[in-house]
C-alpha cells in the first residue's frame, strides 16, 4: 500500500512509465462495501494505476468502503470529494480541490478550510488541484449541485486563462471535467492549448465512453484520464482503457 506523502511520487513515476496514467472513479453510492472490494481487485489486474473515490452526492458511509478497498487492493486510494463530509482517514491521499472554473465561494475556498484540520489529523496526502468543470453537452450533477456554469467548450481562452492562473497559486494538478454522464468530452484542441503552456499535470474526465477517446484525449497532451460510469456498466472495460491510455491504440479502435 502506497504510504502517506509518497502518493505524488508514485503518480510522477507512473508518468516516467507510460504515456499516460489511467485513475479509476469510484462512486460510494453506486456500490456496496463488497461490490467496491471486487472492482478494486478487478482494477489492479486491469491496469488501473490509482482509484478515485467520491461523488456529488454521498448518501453512504464512506470509511467502511475505503477500508474494504484498502484491504483488496494495493493501488493507492485518492478521495475525490463533493464535500466536507467525504473525508477518510484509510485513504492514502485526497485531490484537495478548488473549483476555480466557477464564482462559488463555498467551493472555491469554504470546503477547502473547513477540511483542513480534519485532513491534517487523518494525516492524508494532500494534491493541490485546480477544478475546471467544462461543458459536456447536458447539466452535470457537479455543475448542479456546486452552482457553477461550465467553461463552454469553445471558450479555449477562458480555459487558458484559468488552467494558468491555477499553476500560478501553486495548483499541483488541473483537473479537466465534463461530468459524470457527460455526452461529450473535453476538447481535444482545449486540452492541448492548456497543456503547452503548463509546467503540471493534467488530468481529463468526463465522458470518455471508448478506449479511442481516452487515446484520443492522451495525444492532446492529457497526462491522467478518468472513467466512471462507463465502468460501472461494464468492469471488463478496464483493459481496453489501460491499454489504450498506456500504450496507445489506432483510432478506429473502440
Amino acid at each position: 500500500m502506497v504510504k502517506p506523502n509518497t502518493t505524488q511520487h508514485y503518480l510522477q513515476s507512473i508518468l516516467m512509465k507510460h504515456r499516460a496514467g489511467y485513475f479509476v472513479l469510484i462512486d460510494p453510492d453506486q456500490h456496496t462495501v463488497s461490490s467496491c472490494a471486487r472492482l478494486g481487485e478487478l482494477a489492479e489486474a486491469s491496469g488501473v494505476d490509482a482509484l478515485l473515490l467520491g461523488g456529488s452526492f454521498l448518501t453512504t458511509d464512506l470509511d467502511p468502503i475505503a477500508e474494504s478497498l484498502k484491504k483488496a487492493t494495493r493501488l493507492p486510494i485518492i478521495l475525490f470529494p463533493g464535500s466536507v463530509l467525504q473525508l477518510s482517514r484509510s485513504a492514502d491521499a485526497i485531490l484537495y480541490l478548488s473549483l476555480i472554473s466557477g464564482r462559488n465561494p463555498h467551493y472555491l475556498i469554504g470546503e477547502q478550510v473547513r477540511a483542513a484540520p480534519l485532513i491534517r489529523h487523518m494525516e492524508l496526502d494532500t494534491i493541490p488541484t485546480g477544478y475546471m468543470l467544462i461543458e459536456g453537452g447536458t447539466t452535470t450533477s457537479v455543475s448542479f449541485m456546486s452552482g457553477s456554469a461550465p467553461i463552454p467548450r469553445d471558450k479555449l481562452d477562458i480555459a487558458w486563462a484559468h488552467a494558468l492562473a491555477a499553476q500560478y497559486m501553486g495548483m499541483d494538478l488541473i483537473y479537466l471535467e465534463a461530468g459524470s454522464g457527460a455526452k461529450l468530452a473535453v476538447p481535444s484542441e482545449m486540452i492541448s492549448k492548456i497543456k503547452d503552456i503548463l509546467e503540471i499535470s493534467v488530468i481529463v474526465g468526463g465522458g470518455i465512453r471508448t478506449p479511442s477517446i481516452a487515446a484520443e484525449k492522451v495525444n492532446a497532451g492529457a497526462d491522467f484520464i478518468v472513467t466512471g460510469s462507463i465502468i460501472e456498466s461494464d468492469p471488463s472495460l478496464m483493459r481496453a482503457f489501460s491499454d489504450a491510455i498506456h500504450w496507445g491504440i489506432e483510432e478506429n479502435d473502440s
